[in-house]
């Protein structure tokens, strides 16, 4: 793995690019201009080189073999968790489930949370700025147990109006579930704030924290978050496996969320005993190369440095920002004042798809729609939006070429 000296500055990211293959690359054969790493981010050698390394030379299944290279296979596996649990700051390697994402993750507690603790009349607050994955489980859980889905309203910069967060709270609320970083928006939520007043009332909080890590440093023993979820490949890992955190007392008293091999201890056809945590939410074969994968993303970010990392995504946010503002009839959608790298913005009269089309002639890469967040844009009272992420491989010439494919496609479509 490359070495990053500690004093490392924001000249030594242009290095730090060349980690990145892809971006090496054309695309409409020019080259590549990667703005969407909010939808997924690009992998650096390291995390590639992991993966193929573990299939050259390690793979076998993990937890059931006494001979060597199953053990081998096995270390390398839980040495991923060891370092999800270093990077998230939990307590213990037991309170990290290896899941599919942020995705699987959230369906998992709604479904062994809401199961055990979700009755006839109770409540679950989420936020009106909550991806689909954050809304639908919650929706269909309570639709199953007849509970309530109440949601927190935003002003008009794209922030939670707190006051009306604490007026949905009522003994009926059983869970608080609110996504830290919105990923359309780019909002970075009060979520220490947001835990703290659940608290107040014994409400546990979930965290969909899928594009936090991407961005900022986490702690969830600081946050005292019951529960935090994320995704590899929003954090330069690989994709199809995320992480549920839970505190010890809540992954003890809910129920399995699937059930097969390695979640159980003693299985009989009269009864089946299960497994202690965190197996008893591991049903299956993991994605081993994925866990390794992973742990090595979270090692290479950790020694970029996550100040680092801050200081230069939102000097590229702002540079864009102000060079974006400068197009006749353009609008930001999302002026938070505290605001994670990403930029969605709408042009008057012209249509998000026809834009993020155009650009894509160019070789530019942004995501265009409603970002999975249509409850969001139909209070917002839009179509959708058209979205330029940043992450630590983009550099100020990425802003220029996109400011410049902005205005050719408003020259060519108006």
């Amino acid at each position: 793995m490359q070495v990053i000296n500690e004093d490392i500055t924001l000249k030594d990211l242009e290095k730090i690019r060349s980690d990145f293959p892809l971006l090496e690359n054309t695309m409409r054969g020019k080259p590549i201009v990667f703005l969407d790493s909010a939808a997924s981010s690009q992998k650096p050698n390291v995390v590639i080189d992991a993966i193929s390394d573990y299939y050259k030379k390690q793979h076998a299944n993990v937890h059931r073999g006494v001979y060597e290279l199953s053990q081998e296979a096995t270390d390398a596996f839980e040495l991923g968790r060891e370092r999800v649990k270093k990077f998230l700051n939990a307590e213990s390697s037991d309170e990290i489930i290896f899941t599919r994402g942020t995705t699987e993750s959230i369906n998992l507690v709604a479904s062994s949370f809401g199961r055990k603790y979700l009755n006839e009349g109770d409540e679950v607050i989420i936020s009106v700025m909550e991806h689909h994955s954050n809304i639908v489980p919650w929706q269909m859980i309570c639709e199953e147990r007849k509970a309530k889905l109440k949601v927190i309203p935003i002003n008009e910069k794209g922030e939670i109006l707190l006051e009306e967060y604490k007026a949905l709270i009522s003994e009926k609320t059983k869970m608080v579930s609110i996504v830290h970083v919105s990923n359309s928006l780019g909002t970075i939520n009060p979520v220490k704030e947001i835990i703290d007043i659940a608290h107040s009332f014994d409400i546990p909080v979930l965290i969909d924290g899928a594009q936090a890590t991407l961005h900022s440093k986490v702690d969830v023993q600081e946050l005292d978050a019951d529960f935090y979820a994320f995704s590899a490949h929003k954090v330069y890992g690989p994709t199809g496996i995320g992480v549920l955190y839970g505190k010890r007392k809540w992954l003890e008293a809910i129920p399995p969320y699937q059930g097969g091999g390695e979640m159980i201890a003693n299985v009989s056809f009269e009864k089946t005993t299960y497994n202690k945590i965190p197996f008893k939410f591991e049903a299956g074969t993991p994605d081993i190369s994925g866990a390794i994968g992973l742990g090595v993303a979270l090692e290479y970010v950790t020694a970029i440095g996550y100040d680092v990392i801050a200081q230069h995504e939102h000097r590229l946010l702002d540079y864009a920002t102000s060079l974006l503002l400068e197009i006749d009839g353009l609008k930001i959608i999302g002026t938070a004042e505290k605001k994670a790298s990403v930029i969605s913005f709408n042009i008057e009269g012209i249509h998000p798809y026809d834009l993020g089309t155009i650009l894509d002639k160019m070789g530019i890469a942004v995501r265009t729609g409603h970002h999975c967040t249509q409850p969001l844009m139909d209070y917002l009272r839009i179509p959708g939006t058209v979205r330029a992420s940043f992450a630590v491989y983009n550099n100020e010439e990425d802003v220029d070429k996109l400011v410049a494919g902005v205005k050719r496609a408003v020259n060519m479509l108006t």
